[in-house]
């Protein structure tokens, strides 16, 4: 396999030496140049606290909207931030204009929390929550989708779906899922976590009504980063998840949107300002270079770890 000198790029991160960081998908990594922009963004807001927290931080915040929105491929005022997907999916699987006795079609290759979050909802709002098999290990992109259609019936009302499942590291077919949804009049919603820096993700051309993705896995910003994006005209009804000064405001903005999903109280949202740097670091390292070499080495050594560790070749 074709190596690739990381020596100087290894040397820009602040993981433990005596370690091998395996782990990327989890929480991810964040560089140094990075780390330190997080680190200037704090500074500045505990210099002036008012300032920052009720004027120049939303100023901020547009400017990284704006800078996320040319990398993934939309509107800036289509996406707001959150510190992780599951609070992204909790934001629209407790806004779901739903009835009991609807039905929400995804597959049972789900991650844990978003399965528990659908769960939770199921139960709550008598909506069925419907995991259809997959069988694997995969063969054909088109079995797959027919897979996953089998578990259609009258009362599919949305679909939800990972583009890079969590446990078994597949590519799914969201774009061809997406395209046969909207003819089928479902709403479309997708769990994209592992997907920003990790393969190139066009939101303009993907048909998602929903969609969210973490920048702190492999875009290796601080951790507590991630964007929930949804079309136009689905935010109306996406309600806030905290009740804030966001709700009914007394000074709305452009988008009830942005108000509801950006205004929510005292936090720190500072590691959202470092996607910009972020970006920058990208593309001083070639990342799409870097990404593509990374899924070699997975595929180069993953039947060696079955082994090593024992496990069906397929089991993963």
């Amino acid at each position: 396999m074709k190596q690739i000198n990381n020596k100087d790029l290894s040397s820009q991160f602040l993981i433990r030496p005596d370690i091998t960081f395996l782990n990327f998908g989890s929480f991810g990594a964040c560089p140094k140049p990075i780390f330190e922009d997080l680190q200037k963004w704090q500074l500045e807001l505990e210099a002036e606290p008012v300032q920052f927290m009720t004027n120049d931080g939303f100023k901020y915040l547009q400017q990284s909207r704006e800078a996320l929105s040319q990398y993934i491929k939309c509107h800036a005022d289509d996406i707001v931030y959150t510190p992780n997907p599951s609070y992204a999916m909790s934001i629209i699987i407790k806004s779901l204009p739903l009835k009991s006795g609807d039905e929400v079609l995804t597959t049972d290759l789900e991650y844990g929390a978003m399965d528990k979050a659908l769960n939770f909802y199921s139960k709550q709002s008598g909506v069925k929550y419907v995991r259809q098999a997959i069988q694997l290990p995969l063969t054909t992109k088109e079995a797959f989708i027919a897979d996953f259609f089998k578990g259609l019936t009258p009362h599919t009302k949305a679909i939800f779906i990972s583009q890079i499942t969590s446990s078994t590291a597949l590519i799914l077919p969201v774009k061809e899922i997406c395209e046969m949804a909207k003819e089928k009049g479902l709403l479309t919603i997708v769990d994209g976590a592992h997907v920003p820096g990790h393969i190139p993700l066009n939101l303009s051309e993907l048909q998602a009504d929903i969609y969210t993705g973490a920048c702190h896995k492999w875009m290796m910003t601080p951790k507590g980063c991630s964007f929930l994006y949804v079309k136009k005209e689905h935010q109306h009804w996406v309600d806030p998840l905290i009740i804030s000064w966001g709700y009914d405001s007394a000074m709305p903005s452009h988008s009830q949107f942005l108000d509801y999903h950006q205004l929510q109280g005292t936090r720190d949202f500072t590691a959202f300002l470092t996607v910009p740097k972020a970006l920058e670091f990208m593309n001083a390292n070639n990342w799409n270079m870097q990404a593509a070499h990374c899924r070699r080495l997975v595929q180069y050594n993953a039947l060696r770890f079955c082994d090593l560790l024992e496990l069906n070749r397929y089991a993963l």
